[in-house]
């Protein structure tokens, strides 16, 4: 396989992007070159600037550098800047559910126009799972160029560990923002306080919520049962996560999220918010539970629940495993992309010579 260059426009730093553009070095000797927006989310309108004169810099790399590809995160920031890079072939992700977030955005009509021409030009549009590519096929996008498939986790990092669920041991690992709904997490664990059930709950991450959860745990009284580990290193998550034997997500919106995969990989049972994104891998009661966003108490009795049928819960998350190895290995998905990438090239370079 020759090898060849990509182009990788998105934020670089992340776990999702890292692990993707891992997967190319590694199933497809690819090499990788990344560029991205320099200014911070929150200084909103530096950064619009900025992305409006983005287009000049990145043609000028394709220019100088040649890529063979250029790929892209999000549909409706670097999916756009790829499509009108002079990249002849063009791979964007949609990493949300529809991209278009937040709904109540003033730019929602600019984000719906640049999102439409990313997927015109695009050579192959990712959806991550299956949600996604119902979304896309509502807006008339051509699902031919459509590839429906997560990249997957390290199925040699995130491993299983027997469980057992006499008492709720708790994580949770998405950032701390507020379309997480942590606090509806810890209002639950307040009632279950409340009742005087054993527990503990290990709180994994950062973010700008920070100081107000921990200000709501003080409130709740159940600073002895509830941990902030802060940020950690990626490779500290596996051991805690087998330290756990639930797994707790609540956020209002979800593509897909590789959170749940190696929460499942490393066998913690899943109650996770009832949105399309988490419906799509798990279903109520029988392999984890789905709770209505911000419902406290339908929360605080699934943590119940899980403690009254460990038997239930045991088979559920083996169930769960067998899942994971079929549909969300990395080393089986990512060598699956690398080779589509591969033949993209191939089958460009024969059309040129």
């Amino acid at each position: 396989m020759q090898k060849r260059k990509i182009l990788f426009l998105g934020e670089s730093y992340r776990a999702d992007a890292i692990t993707w553009m891992n997967g190319l070095k590694e199933f497809g000797d690819f090499d990788i070159i990344t560029w991205e927006l320099q200014t911070p989310n929150l200084q909103k309108t530096k950064r619009i600037y900025e992305f409006c004169t983005a287009l000049f810099a990145i043609k000028k790399i394709v220019q100088k550098e040649n890529p063979d590809m250029v790929i892209a995160e999000r549909t409706t920031s670097y999916g756009f800047l790829a499509a009108y890079s002079g990249a002849k072939i063009i791979a964007v992700a949609q990493q949300g559910r529809t991209d278009l977030w937040p709904e109540n955005s003033i730019l929602l009509p600019f984000k719906k126009y640049i999102q439409k021409k990313a997927f015109q030009k695009a050579t192959l549009i990712h959806a991550w799972g299956p949600v996604m590519a119902e979304s896309m096929q509502k807006i008339g996008v051509d699902i031919n160029k459509v590839l429906v498939l997560p990249k997957g986790i390290n199925l040699d990092t995130f491993t299983p560990i027997e469980k057992k669920f006499q008492f709720i041991t708790a994580i949770v690992t998405r950032s701390l923002q507020p379309e997480y709904n942590h606090e509806t997490i810890l209002n639950a664990f307040g009632i279950l306080h409340q009742k005087g059930i054993y527990f503990s709950l290990l709180i994994v991450g950062d973010g700008n919520q920070l100081k107000k959860l921990k200000n709501k745990v003080h409130d709740l009284q159940i600073d002895k049962k509830v941990t902030f580990t802060g940020r950690i290193a990626n490779t500290e998550l596996p051991q805690l996560l087998q330290k756990s034997n639930i797994y707790l997500s609540m956020p209002v919106t979800e593509g897909v999220s590789a959170s749940l995969f190696e929460a499942m990989a490393c066998n913690c049972y899943p109650i996770v918010s009832e949105i399309p994104g988490n419906q799509s891998w798990i279903s109520h009661q029988k392999n984890g539970h789905l709770i209505p966003t911000n419902e406290a108490q339908k929360l605080a009795d699934a943590l119940l629940w899980t403690i009254q049928n460990p038997d239930l819960c045991e088979q559920a998350i083996s169930e769960n495993l067998k899942m994971i190895e079929n549909k969300a290995n990395y080393a089986i998905n990512m060598k699956y992309i690398a080779t589509k990438y591969h033949e993209l090239i191939e089958a460009n370079s024969s059309k040129t010579n």
